[in-house]
C-alpha cells in the first residue's frame, strides 16, 4: 500500500508537470569542451546569440540568460521536450556540444515565466537548483518530505525575495530565485536538504528584469 502511495503521487506530479505549456533548459558549462581557435568560439557565439533572437521572435523562446561562470539557461513554450531538442537543434553552440545540455518540464508555482520586449534592464538573481536524489532511504518517505519541503518554500516567499518558484517533471527537482545575496545557510534548516532528499546548488543568473512576470 505505501509503495502504491508513492507511485501515486509520482504520478500525480509527472501529470501536474505535463500539463505546463514549459520546458527548462540548462546549458551546464563542460569541463571537457574541446579547445577550439578564439576565432572559431567567437563565431560560435555569435550563431548561438542569433539563434536565440530567432526563437525569441517565432514565440518559442519565452526567457534566456547565462550564469557567472558560465552556462546559463533557456525557458521554450512547449510541453514537449522532443519539439524542445528540435528547436534546440539550430543552436551553433549546442550542435558544437559547448554545453551538457538538460531538459525538463516546467511549472511554475510563485511567479511564472513572461516575454520580455526591447528595450529591458538585466538584473542579476540568485538561482537556487534542488536537484532530487531518491534513494532507498528516502524512497518510503519521499512524499512527506516533499510536502515539508515546499511547506518551507511557502515561507521562505513571505519574506518578499522570491522572484519565482517551480518544479520539474516527476522527481526532477525545482529551482527557487531570489533576490540578493543567498547563503547555503539559509537551506540548513530545509527538511528536503536535512533528509538527504535534495542537493543544492547556488549560482548567479543575468537575465532581462521580468521575465519571470515581476515587477
Amino acid at each position: 500500500m505505501k509503495n502504491l502511495l508513492i507511485l501515486l503521487s509520482f504520478f500525480l506530479i509527472g501529470t501536474a508537470c505535463a500539463q505546463s505549456p514549459y520546458t527548462f533548459v540548462f546549458l551546464n558549462k563542460k569541463p571537457d569542451a574541446d579547445q577550439l581557435p578564439k576565432e572559431e568560439i567567437s563565431k560560435i557565439m555569435e550563431g548561438h546569440m542569433a539563434n536565440i533572437e530567432r526563437l525569441a521572435k517565432e514565440g518559442k523562446l519565452v526567457a534566456a540568460g547565462p550564469f557567472q561562470g558560465g552556462g546559463g539557461i533557456f525557458i521554450l513554450k512547449t510541453s514537449n521536450v522532443e519539439e524542445a531538442k528540435t528547436w534546440l537543434s539550430t543552436d551553433p553552440g549546442i550542435k558544437a556540444k559547448r554545453w551538457d545540455v538538460e531538459l525538463y518540464l516546467y511549472k511554475p508555482r510563485q511567479g511564472s515565466v513572461c516575454a520580455v520586449s526591447e528595450p529591458y534592464e538585466m538584473v542579476e538573481y540568485s538561482f537556487v537548483r534542488f536537484d532530487a536524489v531518491v534513494s532507498k532511504f528516502t524512497a518510503s518517505t519521499y512524499p512527506q518530505i516533499i510536502r515539508k519541503h515546499d511547506e518551507y518554500l511557502k515561507k521562505l516567499a513571505n519574506t518578499g525575495n522570491v522572484v519565482t518558484e517551480g518544479i520539474f517533471g516527476d522527481h526532477d527537482g525545482g529551482i527557487l530565485i531570489m533576490k540578493g545575496e543567498v547563503q547555503r545557510d539559509i537551506f540548513e534548516t530545509d527538511p528536503g536538504v536535512q533528509e538527504g532528499l535534495l542537493e543544492l546548488e547556488i549560482k548567479k543568473l543575468y537575465i532581462a528584469k521580468g521575465s519571470f512576470c515581476e515587477k
